[in-house]
């Protein structure tokens, strides 16, 4: 039976995009903590943008390099499996990435071994147990934000993507996956912002100082920036994505899936 189930090219190709998928998105949110200079990455000076009122650098997070790729196999999932197909992924990976923190807690409260601690001083870290503590204990409005985000992200996605398809037809692959992606990654982008930074720090004390709004729509557009400039320059990885998913699976069985897919809204 399982071979059977195996065997079958569109289940494992679901088993392939999905994994993809939940694998990008869990390592974004781990590797997210992670703040760089994007400018000085590439030897250049901070741009100092001026953006309503404020001053915006380039500063992100490390997630940032992995998010386009969930959000273009967003629309790669959504052409061949439908609304319903994205939807299950991305819950399921809400509920993935909720479990690993959950157990990220759990490890950050067990005692840690002398010699464990001892070998990463010898190595320059002079206490790995608050190193491991700040890497993985985020705050849990991030948390809370960055899942909000995705999965608000991801509903606006697929619904932009199929109407955008029932538009066009089979036809401009390039508008309805950029676009969708761009329309829903400022959405994704402020959500995080607003709920991490205007409305935790007010419902909890001990989150800092809550930002402003103009500050929120600052570091927003900003990121935003980024993103859009991205999620462009991944077009092309669209179309060699479904050129190879139409070869794998062939004209005919691509075709019926693609239609099955608008139909399963």
């Amino acid at each position: 039976m399982i071979h059977t189930i195996i065997k079958s090219k569109p289940t494992r190709l679901f088993l392939l995009l999905g994994g993809f998928f939940i694998a990008n998105a869990l390592i974004a949110e781990v590797m997210g903590v992670k703040l760089f200079s994007l400018e000085e990455t590439f030897g250049i000076n901070p741009l100092q943008l001026h953006i309503l009122g404020n001053t915006f650098s380039f500063n992100l997070t490390a997630g940032v390099l992995l998010w386009p790729v969930v959000f273009i196999m967003t629309d790669i999932i959504n052409e061949y499996y439908g609304m319903k197909g994205v939807r299950f992924l991305s819950f399921l990976t809400a509920g993935l990435i909720s479990y690993a923190f959950i157990m990220f807690q759990g490890a950050i409260h067990l005692t840690p071994a002398g010699f464990w601690t001892g070998n990463y001083a010898a190595q320059g870290v002079p206490d790995a147990d608050k190193a491991y503590q700040a890497i993985f204990g985020q705050s849990q409005w991030i948390i809370i934000g960055s899942l909000v985000a995705f999965l608000i992200g991801q509903i606006l996605d697929v619904f932009i993507f199929h109407k955008i398809k029932k538009i066009t037809g089979e036809k401009s692959i390039w508008l309805r996956s950029t676009g969708s992606t761009v329309v829903s990654q400022f959405v994704d982008s402020f959500v995080v912002l607003f709920i991490a930074f205007y409305i935790g720090p007010r419902i909890s004390s001990n989150q800092g100082q809550p930002w402003s709004i103009g500050l929120v729509m600052t570091i927003c557009i900003g990121n935003y920036i980024y993103k859009f400039i991205v999620a462009v320059l991944l077009t092309p990885v669209i179309y060699l994505v479904h050129g190879w998913i139409e070869k794998y699976l062939g004209h005919e069985q691509a075709a019926a899936m693609k239609a099955a897919a608008m139909k399963d809204n």
